[in-house]
């Protein structure tokens, strides 16, 4: 028996949380007996007819709204036997069950909801009860680590001395129990394990807590009872729960090993290079695209896992503006900035760097009060003023542009989920002020929620509509004069742009949909069918009837350069959802910046922390501008001004 039992503490503070702590610990006591949870699950499952006294589970522990467990959105019982319903398609990255209307690409991490990459693997069981049998040992190539569909584990009043580090690999546990064995320390990478609501370490003869721990933002109880806790740690736990120790250990951890450096794939060879850089005529540039979790979003509600000092705005604005003006990319397009911040922070110290910029806020600015405005997020396009003239600029507001389709003005469907979304996108037109030539570069931030992938799908398709309208009339726009009308040199050769698809474009931004959904199979593959599944049956005018078409010639940046790397890493989702597309018959990929070390990725839990100032990650690419196939010297018209060009 471990020192501090219940009864044995003189002057012990009993708060609710602590009350609730003893008597857990004493129900764990009295299941020493072997696999007494899975015997008595089993007598509880029994149906027995007429029976004078109901039998219930007793393993069912019922989560409780004390100072230990702040209100969650919804709760899913610790021992449920059967995996949640996902209700959302895998089109887009799973949310399911949150009430908060976060922009982001994921919903507060502490959510109790099934997620994409965070559901386990179908089994027939989830639960397993190895306590009272003895166990001495758990090696590393224990089999039962590899039970990855696991979410209660009971190795309780057993002979373990240690715990392997592989216990990682059990991601998608709620319950573990160790109570009752011979440990005098845990191992850290029990900081993985961030679906944890329930951790039982009673009655061993722990003395400290890795402050890795501090990484498990859903944690209820952390059972410490019995064991000679350093006081100053047992004493927070008495007072004011687990979720302030949990606090504690996050905010006291060590900053870990910064990762390497992210490598640049290139597409083209050495040799290819090399005759590119000798070639006087080759045209080349790079585009930046970065969701920078703007300051609002970026609460301890939804990233509990970050420590405190790391999501301050304070701390993350400089991580974010060093490497953003690290990669001196020609276009820089960013999601999520709100009106302050691109005004008193990011266009002050970018134009140092010879940008300009573009911003537009979202929607719902226009009905704010002028302080709470500054906190409305939006989108901001910045270019290298030495290099790009700004021809023309436009705001795309998804719900104000769906408002003038005749054919969307009876659609319900359009009333109830499109036009309550105030997302938006920024066009730019560019001129190269050496070459002539021009270039549209498209910023967008399409809604988040998987259960409104049919307005996904949607936004983007007017997206691409208005880009059609826009790059129709760039076409016919002459070119403009030459910057020095005293320059007598030889009148160079200006591309030609029969039509509007000739004109290099770029669309980047945060898309909120992966790989496989239809809002990519619509960029990629030029179409998506009237009954495309992404619809989910709803009706929008000709895009239900005749189905989506554009002839831009899309592609992902990174699938061309191979398997595109993560964009958004959090405890809830890791994958693709923030894309690079470009034209292909008038540019090509050179190269693109890599993604995150993959070594250091199976060692964190997620985004925000020391070194990813957002839970997206930064991409970046650099293109070269394909040869046109017909050229006309320069004519000398004179140019209109500029539409409200910075």
């Amino acid at each position: 028996m471990g020192s501090g039992s219940p009864g044995s503490a003189a002057s012990q503070i009993i708060s609710p949380h602590w009350q609730q702590q003893l008597l857990k610990c004493e129900m764990i006591r009295s299941s020493r007996s072997p696999h007494h949870r899975a015997r008595a699950s089993a007598m509880a499952s029994r149906t027995v007819a007429k029976s004078a006294i109901p039998i219930t589970n007793p393993n069912l522990v019922k989560p409780t709204v004390s100072a230990d467990a702040p209100p969650k959105d919804s709760e899913v019982p610790a021992t449920s036997s059967t995996p949640a319903p996902t209700s959302a398609s895998e089109s887009s990255p799973t949310l399911a069950g949150s009430l908060v209307n976060h922009p982001s690409s994921t919903v507060a991490p502490i959510a109790e909801a099934p997620r994409l990459t965070a559901k386990p693997p179908q089994n027939t069981w989830n639960s397993l009860d190895m306590g009272g049998v003895n166990i001495k040992t758990l090696p590393p190539t224990s089999g039962l680590l590899t039970f990855t569909f696991l979410i209660n584990l009971y190795l309780n009043h057993n002979a373990l001395s240690s715990i392997p580090p592989e216990i990682a690999k059990l991601r998608h546990l709620e319950l573990l129990d160790l109570s009752g064995n011979n440990l005098s320390s845990v191992p850290p990478e029990l900081g993985m394990l961030t679906q944890l609501k329930e951790l039982y370490l009673f009655d061993n003869h722990l003395v400290t807590l890795p402050p890795e721990l501090g990484s498990l933002h859903q944690l209820q109880t952390i059972g410490v009872e019995g064991n000679p806790l350093d006081a100053a740690l047992k004493t927070i736990v008495q007072k004011d729960g687990t979720p302030a120790l949990i606090s504690f250990l996050r905010d006291s951890c060590p900053v870990p090993a910064p990762p390497p450096e992210r490598q640049w794939k290139h597409v083209v060879t050495p040799i290819e290079r090399e005759a590119m850089n000798n070639d006087p005529h080759a045209e080349t540039f790079s585009v930046l695209c970065y969701n920078i979790l703007c300051e609002k979003y970026a609460t301890e509600r939804l990233y509990g896992y970050t420590p405190s000092w790391a999501l301050s705005w304070d701390y993350r604005k400089e991580l974010i503006l060093t490497e953003v003006m690290n990669y001196d990319a020609d276009f820089i397009c960013l999601q999520e900035v709100d009106t302050a911040q691109y005004e008193e922070y990011f266009i002050k110290h970018l134009q140092g760097q010879d940008y300009e910029g573009v911003y537009y806020p979202k929607s719902r600015y226009k009905t704010m009060s002028d302080a709470d405005r500054r906190q409305v997020d939006g989108c901001a396009t910045f270019y290298k003023a030495n290099k790009y003239q700004l021809v023309e600029k436009q705001l795309i507001e998804f719900r104000t542009v769906a408002m003038q389709r005749p054919d969307f003005k009876k659609t319900d469907d359009m009333f109830n989920r499109v036009l309550g979304k105030d997302h938006i996108a920024v066009i730019c037109c560019f001129e190269n002020k050496e070459t002539g030539t021009r270039l549209i570069v498209a910023n967008a931030h399409i809604h988040w929620d998987p259960n409104f992938r049919d307005v996904k799908l949607v936004q983007v398709a007017l997206l691409v509509d208005e880009i059609e309208k826009i790059a129709s009339y760039y076409c016919k726009l002459p070119p403009r004069p030459p910057n020095n009308a005293e320059d007598k040199s030889a009148p160079r050769s200006l591309p030609l742009y029969g039509d509007g698809t000739k004109i290099p474009l770029v669309i980047c931004g945060d898309f909120n949909s992966v790989p496989d959904s239809g809002v990519c199979e619509f960029l990629s593959n030029g179409s998506a069918p009237p009954d495309h599944p992404d619809f989910m049956s709803h009706l929008y005018g000709r895009y239900t009837t005749e189905g989506l078409r554009h002839k831009f010639g899309l592609k992902s940046a990174y699938t061309t350069a191979g398997d595109p790397p993560l964009t958004n890493f959090t405890p809830s989702f890791h994958g693709v959802i923030d894309y690079i597309w470009y034209s292909t018959a008038n540019l090509a990929v050179n190269a693109v910046l890599g993604g995150v070390d993959k070594s250091y990725l199976d060692k964190v839990v997620g985004f925000p922390n020391a070194h990813f100032p957002s839970d997206h990650v930064c991409l970046v690419s650099e293109f070269r501008v394909k040869p046109p196939r017909e050229t006309v010297p320069r004519p000398t018209p004179l140019f209109p001004s500029p539409n409200g060009a910075h």
